[in-house]
């Protein structure tokens, strides 16, 4: 009888704590558990979305999705577009928050301007720079009128890739620059004071010092960056629309238009899951790469 008094007084302990985590786990499971569990399922059938058959296949989606042409290539590109985004997003972030992240009206129109891509949409984006490449865009009637030959920003696959690049770039560094502005004001100016006094100029005040001590925003800004990259759509779709001859198409370009457009369903939901499983091993793999940096330089 004492026990189970005393279980009765430890749960009543912990129900408060399990009543204020419950909304979140409900959310988690409503909004990731459970839309996953259902993706998964659908991977496994040859499901067309326009009927109630779902004919079960077991893993052949996924076996067609590594000896597709299509998917491989679009794969190749996002990784291209998320390895190269990020770490120009990086540096470009990096290298703003470290010129302007100092007081001042300059500063902080400076600071404005550079993050206002960061809050647009990005299929404006997308329409925005597409008007101003396109062949009869803004960029290349001014190139006419001054007598040089149009580029080809938007039609030769090498030129469209490059553009769908630097356009993601514009369109997310501002978000890494103001994590590492924040970064930046953490630091105690002491540091800087005593490393000054010890003969230490600008670059090595920046490596031994701000490096170091920015070392869990680069974290958090990789991780950021690399996932959201592989997750590009909705520029690509109005910069480009995949092309040209498909040059340009992401994972997630390539997987909206095999569920919808193409009518497969469980073909989408198997690369769905698959780009899931990479995404979390490369971000688990970057967060704990970076945890064993940091902690070398804090030794």
């Amino acid at each position: 009888m004492a026990d189970a008094s005393r279980a009765l007084v430890v749960w009543k302990r912990r129900l408060p704590g399990f009543l204020m985590s419950a909304p979140a786990v409900i959310v988690f499971l409503a909004m990731f558990v459970i839309p996953m569990g259902l993706a998964f399922v659908l991977s496994l059938t040859s499901w067309t979305g326009y009927s109630l058959n779902l004919d079960f296949i077991g893993f052949d989606n996924y076996l067609d999705a590594f000896k597709n042409p299509r998917t491989l290539d679009a794969a190749i590109f996002t990784a291209i577009l998320a390895v190269a985004g990020t770490i120009l997003c990086n540096a470009v972030g990096l290298g703003l928050a470290a010129l302007i992240s100092g007081p001042g009206a300059t500063n902080a129109v400076a600071r404005t301007v550079f993050f206002y891509p960061y809050i647009i949409s990005a299929l404006i984006i997308g329409f925005l720079w597409s008007a101003l490449l396109a062949p009869h865009g803004v960029v290349n009637s001014m190139l006419g009128q001054a007598g040089w030959g149009s580029i080809p920003f938007l039609t030769d696959p090498m030129f469209a890739k490059a553009t769908v690049i630097f356009t993601v770039v514009w369109s997310h560094f501002g978000f890494n620059m103001i994590l590492y502005i924040a970064g930046l004001k953490s630091i105690p100016a002491e540091y800087y004071e005593a490393a000054t006094v010890d003969g230490a100029n600008r670059w090595a005040r920046f490596r031994h010092i701000t490096l170091p001590l920015l070392a869990p925003i680069v974290t958090v800004n990789v991780v950021l960056s690399l996932v959201g990259f592989l997750k590009v759509y909705d520029i690509v779709l109005a910069l480009t629309d995949g092309g040209p001859a498909a040059s340009t198409q992401t994972i997630v370009y390539q997987i909206l238009m095999d569920s919808f457009q193409n009518a497969k369903l469980g073909f989408g939901a198997a690369q769905s899951v698959i780009l899931l499983i990479v995404t979390a091993i490369l971000g688990l793999a970057v967060t704990l790469s970076r945890r064993g940096a940091e902690k070398k330089v804090s030794e």
